[in-house]
């Protein structure tokens, strides 16, 4: 097992798990966690989400990112300044589409989550554009994700 300094197990699914969490997924999220899609601008569910708490891988359930790192980058997705514990998102060289990008995993699950620019604000001055579908919103307070079973939680 491998784990992430914030205690998360980060040893990928089992193949009978993995086939179990995608089961579990709609369309869009199966075409942009599975096969690298992008969601549409300025249609995600979690773009104008403001509450406190934590943004979970929504195949796996890995926090990935938390409302305090979100920023309005006004480019239709859901943007953060930096990932809730660096190992837990992955960044990819993506030269598809004529043009070099870093695009952005979850590191349990390798589920397709966004791309990561050198355009945010202070203080990390990146811009983590992430997918709606590909995440799944916890509250402070409320349970996070265990759909691997692994009695995770802060």
């Amino acid at each position: 097992m491998t784990f992430s300094q914030s205690g998360f197990d980060l040893s990928p699914p089992s193949d009978d798990d993995r086939l179990r969490l995608e089961a579990d997924l709609n369309e869009e999220e199966r075409r942009v966690l599975l096969h690298h899609g992008t969601e549409a601008p300025f249609c995600g569910g979690l773009l104008n989400q403001k509450k406190a708490g934590l943004y979970c891988c929504r195949l796996c359930g890995l926090p990935l990112f938390r409302q305090d790192a979100k920023f309005e980058s006004g480019t239709g997705w859901p943007s953060f300044t930096g990932p809730y514990d660096p190992a837990h998102v992955v960044g990819i060289e993506d030269n598809s589409y004529g043009m070099r990008r870093i695009e952005t995993r979850c590191a349990r699950c390798d589920s397709h989550q966004g791309h990561v620019f050198p355009d945010g604000p202070p203080p990390t001055r990146l811009r983590y554009c992430i997918n709606s579908a590909s995440l799944s919103f916890v509250a402070d307070g409320e349970a996070l994700p265990d759909p691997l079973g692994r009695g995770e939680h802060l």
